[in-house]
């Protein structure tokens, strides 16, 4: 199983030194490491984060896309058209990077293109621009993917790319094989769906390029510990990442605010090894003979049975 969390929340107060921050991953039991492009490379070179990761047994896993200052009004589906390009660069840019390091994934969760009035932007003009914009990635780093990590809202009030239905249609139509999609957790619930449903759309078609896990109550983006709010759409969730297979990263997406961070991870990690083990205790083959039941009553006693079963 293949286990990050946020650096942010390890970052010491007075200094940002990765090596002491990565050296506490390690001791936790964590194996791969995912950075905020360019935040938290700034004055890095590649070969000394390699070396950082090396030092400490780590291997970086991916890179994903912090779009700061000129991006208010969108990123690479800006209207400015020289904005836009500054975006896709810096796309680019993290791509380069990442692969100089040995990473393979480039998270890409645009966080202001979208809107938030009415008559504000010409949505086809938008789409056309994004889907360019995605297979131009794709075409300039055929050895990597990119992942698009799509959320409902926050910071606008609508997000273009919001959900897995647009998501799928985005995916459809840029048509490139290196281009799939980063499911979050609580963004997903933000936007009402079961997260399982999307673990199993896009796991089924090998389109599931990363996982942020967490947890919340469908109102906010807000980054609890795993499993504390809906333990059981968790469950069903980790169930179709198993179904399929699924070998890339799951990142602790979590926010301690109040916590302690080093507290906080280790809870995340203890929860989804249980997690784990009650749907290897039970068997996939199991749980899918209740699933093809359709029934509402043997679905509610599966959960009966993970509830009884100390794994």
């Amino acid at each position: 199983m293949k286990l990050a969390t946020r650096i942010n929340s390890f970052l010491p107060v007075s200094n940002n030194d990765l090596h002491e921050v990565f050296k506490k991953f390690k001791s936790l039991g964590l194996n791969y490491v995912d950075l905020n492009y360019p935040e938290h490379v700034k004055g890095i070179s590649s070969k000394k984060m390699k070396t950082l990761l090396e030092d400490n047994d780590l291997k970086l896993n991916g890179v994903a896309l912090r779009f700061k200052e000129d991006y208010i009004s969108g990123e690479i589906g800006n209207p400015n058209q020289a904005i836009a390009a500054k975006g896709l660069q810096l796309c680019k840019d993290a791509a380069d990077y990442c692969r100089a390091v040995g990473g393979h994934v480039v998270t890409v969760w645009l966080a202001h293109d979208g809107f938030d009035y009415n008559f504000q932007i010409d949505y086809t003009k938008v789409w056309n621009q994004l889907v360019k914009a995605f297979q131009t990635m794709a075409d300039y780093a055929p050895d990597l993917q990119f992942s698009i990590e799509y959320k409902p809202l926050q910071p606008r009030a609508y997000a273009f790319i919001d959900s897995m239905g647009v998501t799928g249609m985005m995916l459809s139509e840029i048509n490139r094989k290196n281009i799939g999609v980063t499911l979050d957790y609580c963004h997903m619930l933000m936007k009402h769906e079961n997260p399982a449903m999307a673990a199993d759309v896009f796991g089924g078609r090998k389109q599931l390029f990363g996982v942020h896990l967490n947890d919340g109550y469908g109102m906010n983006d807000d980054g609890l510990m795993i499993g504390t709010a809906s333990p059981f759409k968790t469950l069903e969730f980790l169930y179709y990442l198993k179904k399929h297979s699924y070998s890339g990263m799951i990142y602790f997406d979590t926010f301690p605010v109040i916590e302690g961070a080093t507290d906080e991870c280790e809870q995340n990690i203890e929860m989804i090894k249980h997690l784990s083990s009650l749907i290897d205790h039970v068997g996939l083959d199991e749980i899918q003979k209740v699933i093809d039941q359709n029934d509402a009553i043997a679905a509610h006693k599966l959960l009966m049975k993970f509830l009884r079963n100390p794994a």
